[in-house]
């Protein structure tokens, strides 16, 4: 057998070996009394990995094409035209055919090193449980009663959380609106989708940040959209970049995430806010506040968010328990016109039938307590703290071998390596080494740069952690297994 794969196609590895195993059996290049390769024999002949040929073979096994017995080997069905002949599924078909794109592989790989092993936690964006508020959520469980509807609540949530978060967003946002104005969704993430699903179509233009949360997320490209980036500096974007754009591309939205952003943690300077606001206004292009980090300033100066400047309603605003409480309470929410509202809760709806009833009086009691002050205090404190100690160890390890923004809030620090390293590399042997990051490539364009979140991982463990990550980049640079120091 000399053919192999044509790996400068687009056409997967696996199809083009099932395409030509059925062109094989047509043509009588694979007689029906001879058993096929093996599995690992075939791989060897084609030079793929053996899960390529597992593949191949089951989606000729979808078609009634060949059978996998035991003891048998892998051999061509003698009654391939029996109509009666029962078939499966050519699920790896459907995979692939389906318009919502999977998260890319290497998010897929750190979701799964994280979910399946005991490593030092620097890439998940989420609190440790320690930061989380479970005595007193165990308090409110205990002592009050929940006499609140368990059928289906109202399509944009339940009223009093949206009475309650009117109020907390008018108290430590400055946010002025109405429960009306409200739609509760399982999480930021979940409202990101909606907006992108219901208010823009195929072939628009958008802005985002580079590098940004959003720029990771499949969705934009599943939805067809024109994904413009605009560079993050330690000032955030320029906002002429955006008149730029729209010139060119007519931008149709443009998402930000200004306060403490994800991953820089960079602040937007008041006065780019109030620039990126008049631009809006003048173009009439809506802008996607994301606003997590907001409430988690390490000092005392607490930046207005877009929405509190926002004078002609052309901000919708995004912000969720995740950040400052607990992301397992799954409660968000979206912020804009009821027009919008209404049309983002007729969608969310379609997809749910609403939020749990449970879960949103939950997160109505923590946010109307008197002990949500002291938990923020607390969590700013804690957070600043380990912080401050991501920061006293990067510079004892990797001295001047690194660059970084200083965060004034939030929970993730942008690093860049001075020197070029291919940071999908440094990955993988970190992993060897026990700790976990996220390369900057999947967040946005710029080479040699990592986000390292100190969130999740306690002070210790954010010492030991920087510890193994310099000794995985002592093995790259110098290409041997250097002592720990």
């Amino acid at each position: 057998m000399e053919w192999k794969p044509d790996r400068k196609i687009k056409k997967p590895l696996y199809t083009q070996i099932a395409e030509y195993i059925e062109n094989g059996i047509i043509e009588g290049r694979f007689p029906v009394d001879k058993p096929l390769p093996s599995e690992r024999s075939l791989a060897d002949l084609c030079g793929v990995n053996r899960s390529t040929v597992v593949a191949a073979y089951s989606e000729l096994e979808a078609n009634g094409l060949i059978e996998r017995k035991k003891g048998s080997g892998t051999i061509i069905s003698r009654d391939i035209w029996d109509l009666t002949k029962k078939r499966i599924p050519s699920w790896n078909r459907y995979i692939e055919a389906g318009t919502f794109l999977p998260n890319i592989p290497v998010m897929q790989r750190i979701r799964k090193q994280t979910d399946e092993s005991d490593l030092i936690n620097l890439a998940s964006g989420e609190l440790s449980s320690d930061l989380f508020p479970n005595e007193f959520l165990r308090d409110i469980l205990a002592a009050n009663q929940f006499t609140s509807n368990l059928g289906y609540d109202h399509q944009q949530g339940n009223l009093e959380l949206r009475k309650t978060i009117v109020d907390h967003v008018r108290k430590y946002r400055e946010i002025v609106t109405e429960p009306a104005s409200v739609l509760i969704t399982s999480g930021a993430q979940q409202a990101i989708h909606l907006v992108i699903e219901c208010l823009l179509k195929p072939g628009d233009a958008v802005v985002v940040e580079d590098p940004s949360y959003s720029y990771s997320l499949p969705i934009f490209k599943s939805a067809g959209l024109k994904v413009f980036p605009l560079t993050v500096t330690k000032n955030g974007i320029n906002p002429a970049g955006i008149i730029d754009l729209h010139k060119k591309h007519q931008i149709k939205m443009i998402f930000l995430n200004p306060i403490f952003q994800n991953p820089t943690g960079t602040l937007l300077p008041y006065k780019q806010r109030k620039e990126i606001l008049d631009i809006s206004s003048k173009f009439g292009i809506p802008i996607i506040e994301d606003d997590p980090y907001s409430l988690l300033s390490f000092s005392d100066d607490h930046p207005a968010t877009l929405k509190s400047m926002d004078s002609n309603g052309n901000v919708l605003y995004i912000s969720s328990l995740s950040k400052i409480a607990a992301p397992g309470l799954r409660i968000g929410w979206i912020i804009g016109p009821t027009s919008v509202i209404e049309r983002l809760a007729d969608a969310k709806q379609q997809f749910d039938f609403g939020h749990s009833s449970i879960s949103q009086w939950v997160g109505s009691q923590f946010l109307s307590s008197d002990y949500f002050d002291v938990h923020i205090h607390l969590l700013r404190e804690e957070l600043r703290k380990r912080r401050d100690t991501l920061i006293n160890h990067l510079n004892d390890y990797f001295g001047n071998k690194i660059k970084y923004y200083i965060p004034m809030g939030g929970i993730h620090m942008w690093c860049e390596f001075k020197r070029d390293i291919d940071e999908i590399l440094l990955l993988e042997e970190s992993i060897k080494e026990g700790v976990i990051f996220a390369p900057g490539s999947i967040l946005g364009t710029r080479k040699r740069c990592i986000r390292i979140t100190y969130g999740r991982a306690t002070e210790e463990q954010i010492h030991q952690g920087v510890r193994h990550l310099f000794h995985a980049y002592e093995k790259m640079r110098l290409g041997q297994n250097p002592p720990l120091r």
